[in-house]
């Protein structure tokens, strides 16, 4: 159990990010699943949209910490992989 103020403001403030974080890894997923959804359907226009919709996401968790840059950056890559081979 925390003791000192520090402490127990740190794991109010633990509480409070952990929270935001979800949040934006929640967003990330959603829109990325967007993408996945349009490649099932075979829609290109839909998909090329949805991949422009996720790139500043993963950019904006890879600087708020919520990813690491080299994991956003293999995710964005095989997406952009998979939509540029729906012909």
């Amino acid at each position: 159990m925390a003791n000192t103020p520090q402490a127990k403001k740190r794991i109010r403030r633990n509480a409070s990010r952990t929270a935001i974080n979800k949040n934006r890894v929640s967003r990330i997923r959603t829109k990325i699943k967007s993408v996945e959804a349009a490649l099932e359907a075979g829609d290109k226009a839909a998909a090329t949209t949805a991949l422009a919709d996720v790139q500043p996401e993963l950019a904006r968790g890879v600087a708020r910490g919520v990813y690491h840059k080299n994991t956003a950056s293999r995710k964005f890559s095989r997406l952009t992989k998979r939509v540029a081979a729906l012909a």
